[in-house]
């Protein structure tokens, strides 16, 4: 067999990334691949799309990262939950919509192939497209030394989904007097860690071994639990014909960015700050640092991973199966007229 051998002087190992391929496809077919027509390997993904069921299909896709969480992850060399964390950030933000999730991609750059790094971080894919009841069609590997150093790495994710256009969740129904519902989120997600890194490591000089008392467990456990995926929760709701609105799923830019992305401009929502509690990672990170209760709403979900807007009939029914599926879900408030001058989101 041919090797590359100045290639590999170069920093990049072919024998390795054929290594990693394998990887590939022993974890996939851990998980359901149906529609699936290709194998992991090829030059494309192949995807029967059955659209029976639909009367007027959608597709929706959407594609996204995981930001710099993944420096915490390298310092803890955890990498599971990153492989969550960039599923979830794909097919949150489709479900918005109300698109059942159909396949997802992934791209992976690595400064130098690391088999133990790179397994946990499929690994954590692979479940990331379990819980969200998708296939992992393919992506792409590469070994990039000199743009990334020796244990860097990167990676982005694609998702593709449907929708039948009747379903559609686009906030254009929302109106005054319906109901704001929050779903709990599992902790930081994905957002806010380049401030987060920056109080606790720049300026605090902490480590991740760290117990702070708040916490009650080592900083790196508390900064790398994976973002919540809501796929199976809202897909339950609309399977049982419950009208929902409006979706935001709480990413970067917080209540104040990501709210009024649904919302008709005609309205705002007012949302009770009592109605829920913060867990305790949001308070600690604020008072280490030092932020405002202002600024901490526009950074950092605060315990909100997704909002729904729901007429006002339908809230004890929405409450009811979301804390059937395990959800914490809170009555956050309600939508009113917005006034001249007045910003889209009011917290009292």
């Amino acid at each position: 067999m041919y090797k590359a051998e100045r290639y590999k002087e170069a920093g990049v190992d072919l024998e390795k990334a054929t290594q990693l391929v394998e990887i590939i496809k022993d974890r996939t077919q851990r998980i359901s691949q149906r529609n699936v027509l290709s194998s992991i390997g090829g030059y494309a993904g192949l995807f029967s799309l059955d659209v029976s069921n639909y009367k007027n299909p959608l597709l929706v896709a959407s594609t996204d990262g995981v930001g710099t969480k993944i420096k915490i992850a390298i310092m803890a060399d955890k990498h599971k939950g990153i492989g969550i964390d960039l599923v979830a950030m794909c097919v949150n933000d489709i479900i918005t919509c109300g698109a059942k999730p159909l396949f997802f991609l992934d791209y992976i750059a690595m400064g130098r192939f690391n088999e133990k790094t790179f397994t946990e971080l499929i690994e954590g894919i692979v479940e990331g497209c379990a819980q969200a009841q998708c296939v992992l069609l393919g992506g792409e590997t590469a070994e990039m030394p000199g743009m990334y150093g020796e244990k860097e790495y990167d990676l982005a994710g694609f998702v593709v989904g449907l929708v039948d256009r009747e379903k559609l969740i686009d906030g254009s129904e929302i109106s005054f007097g319906d109901i704001v519902i929050g779903i709990s989120s599992s902790g930081l997600h994905s957002n806010g860690f380049s401030l987060v890194r920056k109080i606790i490591f720049d300026e605090q000089k902490l480590s991740l071994d760290y117990i702070p008392p708040e916490l009650g467990v080592p900083l790196g456990e508390a900064l790398l639990i994976p973002t919540k995926i809501y796929v199976t929760s809202i897909l339950t709701l609309m399977n049982k014909n419950l009208k929902i609105k409006g979706v935001a799923h709480i990413t970067g830019g917080g209540f104040f960015d990501n709210i009024p992305r649904i919302l008709p401009k005609n309205c705002k929502v007012v949302i009770e700050k009592r109605a829920w509690e913060w867990p305790p990672i949001f308070k600690y990170i604020q008072d280490l640092g030092k932020i405002s209760e202002n600024e901490m709403y526009h950074v950092f979900n605060c315990g909100i991973g997704m909002i729904l807007i729901v007429d006002r009939s339908s809230v004890d029914d929405v409450n009811t199966f979301l804390r059937a599926l395990g959800e914490s879900a809170y009555v956050l408030g309600q939508v009113e007229k917005i006034l001249e001058g007045e910003s889209q989101i009011l917290l009292v």
